[in-house]
């Protein structure tokens, strides 16, 4: 087995797995706390590298394949060092056993024939529920089935004005995560199935606006959100089984068992378009949406059902 022991952390390599653990002291930042151990198999890495840096050691760095893993996938190479999990500073009188992870696992790849090419489903979990996180204008909440956003006395009317939101897992089309930099701010959207107009983070009511100077706090618990609902969603490059029959439409003797068959398109869900009619309604009047704007979103809106 290949080991390196840090004070950030320690990660360990048994010829099929890549064990990566948190360290405990108080520098360690929270979103890898809160990661816990993540065991990331063999067949989700695409490549590994040590960085020597000067005086003060240097860094491993694990590079997963495009879509092995949520957190990646929502983070997109977006974390700051600190908290990325699939780095590890390395102390200078160490770099000989980082090195030897290093090939080790880059023996392993090359024996096992693992592609880096991306993967058409996760190899790694995501984050377990219920998860929380706070934002600037308000808080928002996952337990593995449903989202529920909390507004606070920050928020803009347009978002109170409706009240809290709420979406069932099988609304939404995705989640985008924006991190917080320096002053300025970032944004955890939700976004539901259909047409919906483009609107700023602090307008939008799908959206929880994430403040740059409180980023320490909010980067963890945002996009551990967006991950564990990104797990729970299809995955994007995921074949598509409707296209991959060649034998015409799906019928009842063509369904897996215990498969839903696909729904037609006039079985869309009216109440979701009438509720996003109310919503539109809501911004015209409060001024957030131009005359304009406003029949167009409608329209758009209109032409679904």
């Amino acid at each position: 087995m290949a080991e390196i022991l840090q004070r950030a952390g320690t990660w360990s390599f048994d010829g099929e797995t890549v064990r990566i653990v948190p360290g405990t002291e108080r520098h360690v930042h929270q979103l890898r706390k809160a990661l816990g151990e993540i065991a990331v198999p063999l067949q989700a890495i695409a490549g590994i590298a040590y960085e020597p840096g000067g005086r003060k050691g240097g860094r491993l760095r694990l590079r997963l394949r495009d879509g092995a893993d949520p957190l990646s996938q929502v983070a997109s190479g977006r974390l700051p060092d600190a908290s990325d999990p699939y780095q590890l500073a390395v102390e200078k009188d160490r770099t000989g056993v980082a090195e030897y992870v290093v090939e080790e696992v880059r023996n392993a790849l090359l024996l096992d024939e693992v592609p880096d090419s991306p993967c058409d489903r996760y190899l790694l979990p995501g984050p377990p529920v219920p998860l929380t996180a706070a934002g600037a204008d308000g808080t928002a909440s996952f337990d593995g089935e449903r989202i529920q956003i909390e507004w606070n006395w920050m928020a803009e009317q347009s978002k109170t004005s409706g009240g809290p939101r709420r979406f069932a897992l099988q609304e939404l089309e995705g989640v985008d995560w924006t991190p917080a930099i320096g002053w300025e701010s970032g944004s955890l959207r939700f976004r539901p199935k259909g047409t919906h107009p483009t609107l700023k983070p602090q307008h939008d009511p799908n959206c929880l606006s994430l403040w740059g100077v409180r980023q320490a706090r909010e980067t963890g618990g945002s996009v551990l959100l967006a991950a564990a609902i990104v797990a729970r969603l299809p995955h994007p490059l995921a074949p598509d089984s409707a296209s991959a029959s060649s034998s015409g439409p799906v019928g009842p003797q063509d369904a897996a068992p215990g498969s839903a068959l696909p729904s037609a398109p006039e079985e869309a869900d009216h109440d979701q378009l009438l509720r996003r009619l109310r919503e539109l309604g809501e911004l015209h009047m409060s001024g957030v949406l131009t005359d304009e704007e406003f029949r167009f979103a409608k329209k758009a809106v209109l032409d679904q059902f």
